[in-house]
């Protein structure tokens, strides 16, 4: 596959070097200091002492600060990584999930009810997309860790007409282990009308991104025996020997996605249900 469109090239047709391109310092962005091999996602850019600096977030959340400027590489290409451009634009009217924005309201306080979704990856995608509403209703997205006592940690919940639990799996079709478990965890006490067990086809959260958005016509398909975001990152070609490897990689794909246009209406469906079944008594 070809990377090219996620960072510039440093030869030009004729074989002369080029100056390197000078890139935003956007979040979300992943970059490599090249003199220490740092390598991390943009979390912000400060002033200090005069000089710019970008601060990178890279493995086990660990964060590190460098000058702005050249010395930076993005897939192996050399980059001038630069402020972004500090524009005050109106005030948007929607949304990323195309909801309309309500503005100068201050986020609710959390209620009793929540929406779990199976890991951290699922989290920040719901929150990237549905963050804004989710605070407007006092819903809080808390990541799951695994489902395998799905059943029990829905008893703990205690839910009730004032405390409903939705709840997102992955890959929940027909004869599956997940529609199993899911079956198995609405027979908890207070389960029936208050909670919510709703899936999507996909593997993965990953897919419910659309290829197109990162440049690509089809996820690759991974064979069962594979550990599949390796699989994926490796058929992408990028790195995938680590966890902070899939932790990056996941951060390229979701720094490419800023509405819900470019999700697949598989997931879009199922958050919606999710987010007015948690909020319909309110």
């Amino acid at each position: 596959m070809n990377w090219d469109q996620w960072g510039p090239t440093e030869m030009t047709r004729t074989g002369q070097r080029s100056a390197p391109k000078q890139v935003a310092a956007a979040r979300g962005l992943v970059v490599e200091d090249a003199a220490s091999g740092f390598t991390g996602a943009v979390v912000r850019v400060e002033k200090s002492g005069g000089v710019h600096l970008v601060v990178l977030e890279g493995r086990k959340g660990v964060t590190r600060s460098f000058p702005l400027g050249l010395g930076f590489m993005i897939d192996g290409s050399a980059v001038n990584l630069v402020v972004p451009t500090q524009q005050q634009p109106s005030r948007p009217t929607r949304t990323a999930s195309g909801s309309r924005a309500v503005a100068s309201r201050r986020a609710a306080v959390a209620k009793a009810s929540r929406i779990w979704v199976e890991g951290i990856h699922d989290a920040e995608l719901v929150e990237k997309i549905w963050g804004d509403d989710l605070r407007v209703e006092g819903i809080v997205v808390e990541p799951l860790h695994g489902i395998d006592d799905l059943s029990g940690a829905v008893k703990q919940f205690q839910p009730g007409p004032k405390r409903r639990l939705a709840v997102l799996l992955d890959h929940l079709v027909d004869g599956s282990k997940e529609q199993r478990i899911a079956a198995e965890a609405m027979k908890a006490s207070g389960a029936k009308d208050n909670v919510l067990i709703v899936g999507h086809p996909y593997v993965d959260i990953w897919q419910a991104v659309k290829p197109e958005v990162i440049g690509i016509r089809a996820w690759p398909k991974i064979p069962r025996n594979e550990d599949w975001k390796t699989g994926m990152l490796a058929r992408l070609g990028l790195p995938h020997q680590t966890p902070a490897d899939i932790g990056l990689g996941w951060k390229k794909i979701l720094s490419r996605v800023s509405s819900f246009k470019d999700l697949e209406a598989d997931l879009l469906g199922r958050v919606e249900h999710m987010i007015d079944f948690v909020t319909v008594h309110d």
